[in-house]
């Protein structure tokens, strides 16, 4: 829409200052003239005031100008609780409704913009920093009002709205029905670490919002209490009031720890019926009890190993002297300490991680029951390490003692003195601990030989190193609660001395005791994940060729099935991107774990019964107004559209004010100057011709 613009300007033929001096003159003269009444003065004082117009050059302006449109912001809510219930479909509904009716008014130029969608990357509804980036390009006075569309669950309104650059008006459509009701549970207290095995304290507390049912007022609630998807407890607890629980982590890691209530019939959502807690657990030092036999080549490796550990308190005793061995020395001379067999192996076992026996044979140091003690820890959830050297292949094997039952193989008798390269098996190249081992991708392996093997028979557990003749040379077994190691060779310090280029000695021994004493990582069958900015990566550890398809349940509930794919053998990944914030369940196979995607006290959840009191200050304060699109009689009703001046009132019943701005864009520009060519030439000759006529007459 266009328009004409008129005005008068001025361009003098002579500097200004001659201008002022010349109308001056002319006025005096004229007055003069006109005081003394002679003949023609007025058209004598008219011929003056046109000659002085004449050098001012009077100019007729003639503007062509178009209306500029007036910028009106809609902006939508996309979150994830605007996807509970109906409020999706109302707020579709909504936008749609509203672009048709801003389609009749041309002088409003509409920007939609939707906020919040992306919840892992958004976990809270920004929707004034939203409003804020679509007028940025905007001048304040071609704005002409903002419409939200949400359940008013936002959390950037300002805390003093009048102060926070808004134009108004500001209207707000709220989704959702104004009768809604929820109940929520949170954690008031949580840890983020904790020690395994050791009671810690979590704070709870249940909310109900809204008007909730009778049946629902009053009275206790039972609250779960989940670790890892276990049920562990069951609490009572009265909404409003918070209530501490004990919780004890059994296994170090990530712990997913989940507090949930029954969902209501007819709740808002039940997305917030339980609340979660990531929580590493962390191991004490862990004990290791190394018992090495006569002083050999190797015996520091394992101690050097595990003293460099911060994680491992390690008690060392060497079996330096034998009951049998008599050299005629004095007691009192003697400084060596009796071996505390009954402390170490009766009172005290159990407070131990992990028993290392390095080429440690029975010489009636140990009575033979104790070995049924070592026995019997091991299946009760105990780890055993055997380092084996020639003497598991003599007369004094350990094998020969109620010890036996534990061990994976027993010895043949014979000691194979030949070098070999130690190579993994097939089930080697899988297992977490002897997996990716540096050097082990060639052939032969980058790392030096060995010399020396012990014969085993037929062997339980998995065989994950071989020697010479594909014999066993590092086997694993689970034997009932706990694990058993036998490493069938005592020339693993040739590594640890650098011979042939040495070998990886290190994360080997590490790993190989770490798998003992139960590390997560080092799972054979294991389900892992990872998260970041709506990615989920999950990691399946297998001793298997193939994954199965996995199984993902998101917190809305939707299940979706992905392929795992071999990275490395035995390890099977999978990435899926979801827009969620929640626990996500994965299934593969007959393992189970958790996952939670975003923040654990997102304020997305804080609160999901729609509402107009975030909102109304902000209405108050720049004015315009804040109503639900769904009425107390269940109608849905969209406000009509109505252009008013920035001074009128921008609401009324069933319709909703934006302001028109009076700003235009100049489109052209005429000039006609009054005085030049013809026409200013005519207007002088008759001004002075009327002059001389009537001095004429």
């Amino acid at each position: 829409m266009t328009s004409n613009v008129f005005s008068l300007a001025f361009d003098p033929v002579i500097p200004w200052p001659a201008v002022w001096v010349a109308l001056v003159v002319a006025l005096a003269l004229s007055a003069v003239i006109l005081t003394l009444r002679l003949r023609g003065a007025i058209l004598r004082s008219l011929a003056a005031l046109a000659l002085v117009a004449a050098l001012a050059n009077p100019i007729f302006v003639n503007e062509e100008r178009s209306a500029l449109p007036t910028t009106v912001a809609v902006v939508v809510d996309r979150s994830q609780s605007q996807l509970l219930q109906d409020r999706t479909t109302q707020t579709d509904q909504a936008l749609q409704t509203l672009q048709d009716r801003f389609s009749r008014f041309p002088q409003f130029d509409l920007r939609v913009v939707e906020a919040g969608r992306g919840a892992t990357s958004a976990p809270s509804t920004e929707l004034f920093a939203a409003l804020q980036g679509a007028l940025r390009d905007v001048p304040a006075s071609r704005v002409g009002g903002s419409i939200f569309i949400t359940d008013g669950e936002v959390h950037d309104v300002p805390a003093d709205p009048g102060a926070a650059n808004l134009e108004g008006p500001f209207h707000a459509l709220i989704t959702g029905q104004p009768d809604e009701y929820d109940r929520q549970i949170r954690l008031t207290q949580a840890p983020r670490f904790a020690i395994v095995n050791q009671p810690f304290e979590m704070t709870y507390q249940v909310i109900d919002r809204g008007e909730m049912p009778a049946s629902e007022t009053g009275g206790l609630v039972e609250v779960e209490v989940k670790v890892n998807g276990e049920l562990v407890a069951v609490e009572q607890a009265s909404p409003g009031d918070q209530f501490p629980a004990e919780i004890t982590l059994d296994r170090a890691g990530a712990n997913i720890v989940e507090f949930s209530v029954s969902a209501i019939d007819g709740e808002v959502t039940e997305n917030n019926n339980s609340a979660f807690m990531r929580v590493e657990g962390i191991r004490e030092n862990l004990r290791v009890l190394l018992v090495s036999g006569e002083p050999h080549s190797g015996e520091r490796t394992w101690r050097n190993l595990l003293k460099s550990d911060a994680s491992v308190d390690l008690v060392h005793f060497t079996i330096l002297r034998p009951p049998e061995k008599q050299d005629g020395t004095p007691i009192s001379e003697l400084s060596l300490i009796a071996f505390p067999t009954r402390e170490l192996f009766v009172e005290k076992i159990d407070d131990f991680d992990l028993i290392i026996f390095d080429r440690y044979q029975n010489r009636n140091v140990l009575p033979t029951l104790y070995y049924d003690y070592i026995s019997e820890y091991v299946r009760n959830g105990g780890a055993l390490l055997v380092a084996a050297g020639p003497e598991f292949a003599s007369q004094t094997s350990i094998a020969l003692t109620p010890l036996v039952s534990a061990l994976p193989a027993r010895p043949t008798g014979d000691i194979v003195e030949a070098a070999y390269f130690p190579r993994l098996t097939n089930d080697g190249e899988r297992h977490p601990v002897t997996r990716d081992l540096e050097g082990s991708a060639s052939e032969p392996p980058r790392w030096g030989r060995w010399f020396r093997t012990i014969n085993v028979g037929s062997s339980e557990g998995t065989t994950v190193m071989q020697s010479v003749e594909d014999n066993p040379l590092l086997i694993l077994n689970n034997f009932g609660e706990g694990r058993v190691g036998l490493m069938l060779s005592d020339h693993g310090w040739l590594w640890a001395r650098g011979f042939e280029g040495g070998g990886p000695h290190v994360n080997l021994y590490r790993r190989l005791a770490h798998w003992l004493m139960k590390e997560p990582d080092l799972e054979e069958e294991a389900l892992t994940s990872e998260t970041g900015n709506g990615t989920l990566t999950v990691r399946r550890q297998t001793m298997a060729d193939t994954a199965e398809t996995l199984s993902v349940t998101t917190p809305s509930g939707e299940v979706i099935d992905a392929d795992m794919v071999e990275v490395r053998p035995g390890l099977f990944e999978a990435t899926l991107d979801i827009d969620e914030i929640g626990l996500v369940r994965l299934e593969n196979g007959d393992l189970t774990a958790l996952a939670h995607l975003g923040q654990t006290d997102a304020p997305e959840f804080a609160d999901m019964i729609s509402t107009t009191e975030r909102l109304e200050p902000v209405a108050d304060a720049i004015g315009g107004s804040v109503r639900r699109l769904v009425t107390d009689q269940g109608q849905f009703r969209v406000p009509n559209l109505l252009p008013v001046r920035s001074t009128a009132e921008a609401d009324g019943r069933g319709w909703i004010g934006l302001r028109t701005t009076d700003e235009t864009r100049l489109e052209g520009v005429s000039q006609t100057s009054l005085f030049a060519g013809f026409l200013g030439l005519g207007l002088l000759m008759l001004a002075l011709s009327a002059m001389w006529y009537r001095e004429g007459r």
